[in-house]
């Protein structure tokens, strides 16, 4: 094998587990490593890919400890971190992959990554669209909206829905479908700039800033007198917990995420889950990966929307991998603004 197809290959490396606490960027470390830009002789089935973006995801969070029993691995300390990302295929012996080919799914968090199971992927078919966009809105982030939105919630036009973490990578998308639906959506995230985007670019009918709201349940009852019919749960904690004094009946809970958990030692009680049994709410966690056959449905209704300009998106771009640390780190505490991504390389 030629020499010159020998390069240089940054990596986003967990130096150990971080079991509790914010993690911080000293947790991660740039690792430089060569690679040969050709799948290994003899391995089949198999891509090599030069990565273009790179996503942040709050689940990621979970992968940086020691998991036992979870639906995704942890993270190995020393090795590149893994997540969802955009590339383009260098070599393959995959029958379904050839060179040039752009995709979109499970990478490493580094520059060129070869891939054994790239059934994780999905080839990209619409290239008339931000190429950014498909490490969210035709990501994982676009399908978590749309399957916990309408899969899970089966809503329908007129009713009242409540989106935490509104102007986060999903929360954007999730009040804009609803939008779309005809309901009355409101939105809470935790800045003013947030706020005025979620009732300005997104259209949301109002907004809070959940951290000057000394009292959840009532900010909550201002906002939604009748009750809540659909709460799209990207938070948990005390938010949840005035969620469930405000739902009414046959109100519809789906379960993304839990963001203000995820650094905590041990979770925060939930006092008030006994509502659901008088109101009838129906409540369901759901993994995204669960919900990838609807990709092709997906598309067919969101491409049209984001071309006729009825879908905006909002993205928070770092540039280069050594900012990836920064960048992931910043979800935990609020700095991004819109979908968190990483530029690793343009072309």
């Amino acid at each position: 094998m030629a020499d010159e197809a020998l390069v240089k290959n940054k990596q986003v490396v967990l130096k150990n587990y971080v079991n509790a606490g914010l993690p911080k960027e000293s947790d991660m470390e740039i690792k430089e490593k060569s690679i040969q830009l050709k799948v290994p002789e003899g391995t089949k089935d198999s891509i090599l890919v030069k990565n273009l973006y790179l996503s942040c995801d709050p689940y990621m969070r979970n992968r940086m400890k020691k998991l036992e029993d979870s639906y995704v691995p942890s993270f190995e300390p020393g090795s590149a971190i893994s997540g969802y990302g955009v590339a383009k295929v260098v070599d393959s012996t995959h029958p379904e992959y050839k060179n040039g080919d752009l995709v979109w799914g499970m990478t490493g968090w580094e520059e060129y990554s070869l891939l054994t199971a790239p059934g994780l992927l999905f080839k990209i078919q619409h290239t008339d669209v931000p190429l950014t966009y498909y490490t969210g809105l035709l990501g994982m982030a676009g399908m978590t909206a749309y399957t916990g939105f309408y899969e899970i919630c089966t809503p329908k036009k007129g009713e009242y829905v409540y989106v935490s973490a509104a102007s986060g990578a999903v929360g954007q998308l999730v009040g804009q479908f609803a939008k779309l639906l005809g309901c009355y959506v409101v939105g809470s995230a935790g800045s003013k700039e947030k706020i005025d985007l979620l009732k300005n670019k997104f259209g949301f009918d109002e907004a809070f800033n959940y951290k000057e709201e000394p009292d959840l349940d009532a900010a909550l009852k201002r906002y939604f007198p009748e009750g809540i019919d659909i709460y799209f749960e990207n938070v948990g904690g005390k938010m949840l917990d005035a969620v469930l004094l405000n739902m009414k009946v046959h109100g519809r809970i789906a379960v993304c995420g839990m963001i203000s958990q995820y650094n905590n030692d041990k979770p925060e009680a939930t006092h008030n889950l006994m509502y659901i049994i008088p109101k009838r709410v129906r409540m369901q966690g759901f993994i995204v990966s669960d919900f990838y056959h609807l990709y092709p449905k997906y598309l067919e209704m969101v491409i049209p929307s984001i071309k006729e300009g009825k879908i905006t998106y909002i993205e928070d771009v770092a540039e280069g991998i050594e900012s990836a640390p920064t960048a992931l780190i910043g979800l935990f505490i609020g700095r991004n603004v819109g979908k968190q991504l990483v530029v690793v390389s343009r072309d």
